[in-house]
């Protein structure tokens, strides 16, 4: 369309993210194109435009803005928000935050979930990686936007598309209702993840460190969470 690809920004098991720039105006964009053999099949392209519809109904300067939507050469993509920063993940991977910014981000995460849920969301897929910090010489500090909302789930079915049945999510971070129906959780679950996710921010690991998902299973359904104090200083 009216998007000149500059490069690539990175590729994963889905797909692949370009820096583009508006031809006209300039305005650079992230554009989010599925594999080919992903975008063939009719589910995965479903839950991944329904980021966009989702997107645009939720009401905050938290969520990543998406422009357009569609095929080219096959393949489905998103126009997006360039978003300049580094992920809550790769904050993390260089060290524990100090408590006042943990406390800091954790608010504001907290805001834009009450957002989502507010306009009938659940993100299901809350973590590190989905959470950007990006530089706000306004606040003096990052803002903080929350991705990946193609799982999302609005009332009891994923928004515009099939019953989800089964686990949907991240393991370190899924409420243990998620292991067994994610189409049936709420707004909690989101909750729980984000109470894992300040954990992290703090503690410099998740609660429950696991090399195998059953390991992940056991621990989140079965083991009492530990205390953040056993492994770190903390107020």
């Amino acid at each position: 369309g009216n998007f000149r690809v500059l490069s690539l920004l990175g590729s994963g098991g889905m797909g692949d993210v370009y820096l583009a720039e508006h031809t006209g105006i300039q305005t650079r964009v992230a554009i989010k194109m599925l594999h080919a053999a992903i975008s063939r099949d009719a589910d995965h392209v479903q839950r991944f435009f329904n980021e966009a519809r989702i997107v645009g109904r939720i009401k905050h300067a938290g969520i990543a803005k998406i422009f357009d939507v569609g095929f080219h050469l096959d393949r489905a993509y998103l126009v997006m928000e360039l978003l300049e920063g580094e992920s809550l993940a790769g904050r993390v991977q260089r060290g524990r935050l100090a408590m006042t910014e943990a406390v800091d981000i954790a608010y504001q995460i907290a805001s834009i979930l009450a957002a989502t849920h507010q306009a009938g969301f659940v993100h299901r897929d809350l973590k590190p990686d989905n959470i950007f910090l990006v530089p706000d010489a306004e606040l003096a500090r990052p803002r903080v936007k929350i991705l990946d909302f193609g799982i999302a789930k609005l009332g009891g079915t994923l928004s515009g598309g099939p019953r989800t049945i089964g686990t949907m999510g991240t393991p370190a971070y899924m409420a243990p209702e998620q292991w067994g129906d994610a189409g049936s959780v709420d707004w909690r679950a989101d909750i729980y993840s984000l109470g894992c996710v300040a954990f992290e921010m703090v503690a410099g690991r998740p609660p429950f460190p696991a090399t195998t998902i059953v390991e992940a299973f056991k621990n989140h359904t079965h083991t009492p969470p530990p205390s953040v104090r056993t492994i770190v200083d903390v107020p």
